[in-house]
């Protein structure tokens, strides 16, 4: 529960950051962490043109020069892009100007106001430094898709246990979370298009 759903306690960590969107409205957030990685973000975008889906991808800045028709394909289909850092770095135990220098070598390849922490934390510095220039996007479900210790049903029984209105979901798309996600992203779409809610855009 404190990984899949963050409590009220750990969200006052970072006042001004975004975790959930409005409380009444059947509106949900659809994000990804972790790419651009060929094979996994190619497929779930085909999976969001199946459902007619828009969602936001916090990209890694290192992956952007690797794979750059990778993100082409992100921006070319109408989706969000955010900034990830460059180098999926960790907030503790890296200076700030360090941690700043990252997300700015990333931004110069993305161009994009929003910024998720990698491992969903950062010092308060580190905080501090960049919400003044970037709208910090948290997250009310975190799927765990990434876990060896999870299976692809037990990742789509956690989104239908945790999602609420104004939910801002995270799934991956990346190597290490690539069985679970395909296994659970489109059946996760299914189900809460059946229930009722919408998608949208941060």
């Amino acid at each position: 529960m404190l990984i899949e759903q963050p409590p009220t306690i750990l969200r006052l960590l970072y006042p001004r950051a975004e975790w959930r969107k409005s409380h009444t409205d059947k509106t949900l957030y659809l994000t990804f962490d972790d790419g651009p990685i060929p094979g996994m973000t190619p497929w779930v975008l085909d999976v969001l043109d199946s459902f007619g889906i828009k969602a936001t991808f916090f990209l890694v800045g290192d992956n952007i020069r690797k794979h750059p028709d990778e993100f082409a394909m992100i921006k070319e289909r109408g989706h969000r892009t955010g900034n990830h850092t460059y180098n999926h770095l960790k907030g503790f135990g890296t200076k700030t100007s360090d941690y700043i220098a990252n997300v700015e070598k990333a931004n110069a390849l993305i161009g994009s106001d929003l910024f998720r922490p990698p491992h969903g934390h950062m010092t308060w510095g580190q905080y501090r430094a960049l919400r003044g220039t970037y709208r910090i996007i948290m997250w009310d479900l975190v799927t765990r898709d990434y876990s060896r210790w999870l299976d692809g049903e037990e990742v789509f029984a956690k989104v239908r246990k945790y999602v609420r209105n104004g939910s801002i979901i995270t799934f991956h798309d990346s190597l290490k979370s690539q069985a679970n996600t395909r296994y659970a992203l489109p059946r996760s779409i299914e189900w809460l298009l059946q229930q009722g809610y919408r998608f949208a855009l941060l």
